[in-house]
């Protein structure tokens, strides 16, 4: 039999105190726990530290760092909070390390399942698995398998090393950024379907919320090098959603407002031609199956 590689968590977390112990529960069941778990409170003020602290007493494989409350609340923190709990692990043997949200639950043997397939592929940089937010399930037809969605990014240690962690991105998308570097890099990345985790609150419903979390959105995906033609079709998609046609406008109109604005792309420049060679080529695929079904059943 395999042996699985050991691996170690780090959650940011600011003011989870509704979701947090959904988190604490589906890790402290897992059949192959990690040999560490740092939760950082990233200056919670919700009650977020005492329902942590309830779990460091039980278990001492789980730590918690307390950081003072920010002035400024941008996704940089994120990247800051991780940074602080990647400190207190300096001293560990470990060979995968895991980004986990402090908002989503899972089955017991969600992480033996994922470092198997370390095991099995000495070339896997990056791993996860869906989301799944009520009873809707990420759509990957206008996303790669080769994503993987910063609700869990487990890493190898030498990719993580070798990409030199998360960047520090006021404007977000530091997720994206850690797993297109690593391609970037050689490594592969991948998100497996055969399980899912379950999100519990709204992707990017933390700091934008209706009509402005779509325009939010088009000013992300200006901001982090997406294609211009690529953009006019996932707005199209978008307005099959609701609010049905107006948020498919509204992530355009964030699009074509951040471009005009003249605001400076935060995504790194070498990674853009990736991202939007990518882009396309998933958007040939998208008319290809089309085609195919229109000639099938036409």
């Amino acid at each position: 039999m395999r042996t699985l590689p050991s691996y170690v968590l780090i959650t940011p977390a600011r003011n989870e105190a509704q979701f947090i112990e959904l988190t604490l529960k589906s890790v402290v069941a897992q059949t192959l726990r990690p040999c560490k778990w740092v939760i950082v409170s990233d200056g919670s003020t919700d009650g977020t530290d005492d329902i942590v602290s309830k779990y460091t007493a039980a278990h001492p494989w789980i730590e918690l760092v307390r950081q003072p409350e920010r002035e400024q609340r941008n996704f940089a923190g994120k990247a800051m909070a991780f940074g602080a709990g990647y400190s207190r692990l300096h001293d560990l043997e470990y060979q995968v390390i895991g980004n986990l949200d402090a908002d989503i639950s899972f089955d017991a043997n969600y992480f033996s399942f994922l470092l198997s397939k370390f095991a099995e592929d000495p070339q896997l940089g990056v791993a996860g698995t869906p989301y799944r937010e009520g009873n809707a399930t990420y759509d990957y037809r206008f996303n790669s398998l080769e994503h993987v969605s910063g609700a869990c990014q487990m890493f190898r240690r030498e990719c993580f090393e070798a990409i030199g962690g998360y960047r520090q991105v006021k404007s977000g998308g530091i997720d994206l950024i850690a797993v297109l570097t690593a391609r970037s890099r050689g490594w592969r990345t991948q998100t497996f379907t055969e399980k899912f985790c379950s999100h519990h609150r709204s992707m990017g419903s933390a700091q934008h919320t209706g009509f402005r979390e779509r325009i939010h959105r088009g000013r992300m995906d200006y901001l982090l090098g997406s294609h211009p033609g690529w953009e006019v079709f996932r707005s199209i998609y978008q307005m099959k959603k609701k609010p049905y046609f107006i948020g498919g406008l509204l992530i355009m109109g964030g699009y074509l407002w951040t471009m005009l604005s003249g605001h400076e792309k935060t995504m790194p420049a070498e990674l853009i031609p990736l991202r939007r060679s990518e882009q396309m080529q998933r958007l040939k695929s998208v008319f290809e199956r089309a085609f195919r079904n229109l000639v099938t059943h036409g």
